[in-house]
């Protein structure tokens, strides 16, 4: 029998070394090296000199493709982050912090597609067979011809597939809890949760199921395990949400069958999770429009526009070093527009604490919020309100130019749709200004500071 070897691998990373360390010096996190065996996994096993493969066939590209099968779950919002609905044979993997609603979104969009004549399997490896039932009791889905089991044995789970009828919908909660025969590691380590996935994406291949894989996250937000899990399926998305605001965002940032960073938006009730069909109207509920420092940013979500209200803060500081807290935007962007500002348009504000946030809980990464947080900025350091009825989005370079955005028609006509009259962008193209709303355009910074200068100053006087 060959010796058994043992290596450590980072369970952050996948960094593998042949001695124990307390950090991990590719990623440099500490206490993540677990001690695992080294011939064990996938492909674990002698090796021989005399194994060989056989030869795949090889095919042109000038085949026929057909359109992926999709199942539909009839709850809209997911099927627009999944592009269309649950494709066939395909594995999906759902990340989000604890007690987000994962297990609650899942089960509703499994109890939907089983009150339509598909076959679903729920497998919870975290929860006993009653505490889904009570949840499936408490959100109305008792009813529901959905298929239960509880179990953490990859191998219990292949034969209890393989031993019924080919399912439509597979569920999996969580892969973390997995553990397989074939690993001798604990279970949610880097090794049991790439082999356990990669089991489950076979058998979604070989088998035509859907199978929805459910991850934890870490504390830095990513789904816990190696990234080569992610790799692995062909969808992820993840679940966002604040436990200070009631409704939660689902967003895709990988799908092989559709677009990326697409959005769904629910409520979450006492019911389960409810569809938001008009997210804007939610992230602009109870706005100010009398407050210093609030801007009304007109965003896109994958192909969805939504206006999200941008609210900033510049106090005194009484610290040598200002502070800056940003909430639902990039730090490292906010400092270049606090330079672009001083260095460009002589907006002295970088000796003042700066307060960033996104109202709603939404995190925004697209350069179009630029303008809307400049806006914003110079808003609340004059302690002036601007237009209540205006939106803004432009790009802003180092140089102080307001640089044009892609999609102007659908940011201008959701805006129009909520009733604003005003748009504060940069140079776009004609055909996006066919919209009832009032354009200014501005090519650099400095003009539009001059514009706020201006409407501060003429408001004055009318007071």
């Amino acid at each position: 029998m060959a010796k058994r070897k043992t290596t450590f691998i980072c369970q952050s990373c996948n960094a593998q070394s042949t001695q124990w360390s307390g950090r991990c010096e590719t990623c440099g996190q500490w206490n993540t090296i677990v001690e695992e065996l080294s011939n064990s996994g996938v492909g674990a096993g002698p090796k021989s000199a005399l194994a060989s493969g056989r030869a795949a066939p090889l095919t042109s590209l000038s085949g026929t493709a057909q359109e992926a099968i999709r199942f539909i779950c009839g709850i809209k919002e997911l099927d627009r982050v999944t592009g269309g609905g649950f494709v066939k044979g395909s594995a999906i993997l759902v990340g989000g912090d604890p007690g987000i609603g994962k297990s609650t979104l899942l089960l509703q969009a499994a109890a939907s597609m089983a009150d339509k004549g598909n076959n679903v399997i729920y497998i919870s490896g975290e929860e006993a067979i009653a505490q889904v039932q009570l949840r499936a009791q408490r959100l109305g889905l008792a009813n529901a011809p959905v298929k239960l089991a509880s179990e953490t044995n990859v191998e219990t789970i292949l034969a209890t597939l393989e031993a019924q009828d080919t399912p439509d919908l597979v569920v999996i909660d969580s892969i973390q809890t997995l553990w397989t025969d074939r690993v001798d590691s604990s279970p949610g380590t880097v090794t049991q949760v790439r082999t356990c996935a990669q089991a489950l994406t076979h058998f979604a291949k070989k088998s035509g199921s859907a199978v929805v894989l459910v991850g934890h996250v870490t504390k830095d937000g990513q789904i816990a395990g190696p990234r080569v899990v992610e790799h692995m399926v062909d969808a992820v998305m993840y679940f966002e949400g604040d436990a200070s605001h009631t409704f939660r965002i689902l967003r895709g940032v990988k799908n092989r069958y559709g677009a990326t960073d697409e959005i769904g938006v629910f409520e979450m009730s006492q019911l389960g999770l409810k569809q938001v069909t008009n997210p804007s109207a939610l992230f602009l509920d109870q706005r100010d429009e009398s407050s210093a420092g609030s801007a009304v940013f007109a965003g896109i979500e994958g192909t969805r526009p939504v206006l999200v209200e941008i609210q900033a803060l510049v106090a005194p500081s009484p610290l040598g070093t200002p502070r800056r807290a940003v909430v639902g935007w990039d730090t490292s962007r906010l400092s270049m527009i606090l330079a672009v500002l001083e260095t460009r348009c002589g907006v002295k504000i970088g000796d003042n604490d700066i307060y960033l946030n996104v109202a709603g809980g939404l995190k925004i990464s697209e350069p179009a919020a630029d303008l809307a947080v400049a806006a914003a900025l110079i808003s609340s350091a004059t302690n002036s309100p601007l237009p209540p009825k205006a939106v803004f989005f432009g790009e802003i370079s180092l140089s102080g130019g307001i640089r044009p955005v892609s999609h102007g028609a659908l940011r201008l006509k959701e805006a129009s749709k909520l009733g604003f009259d005003n748009a504060y962008t940069g140079r776009i193209g004609t055909k996006d200004k066919k919209n009832d709303i009032k354009l200014i355009e501005f090519s650099d910074l400095t003009s539009l500071v001059s514009k706020i200068a201006t409407n501060i100053h003429q408001n004055s006087k009318k007071d």
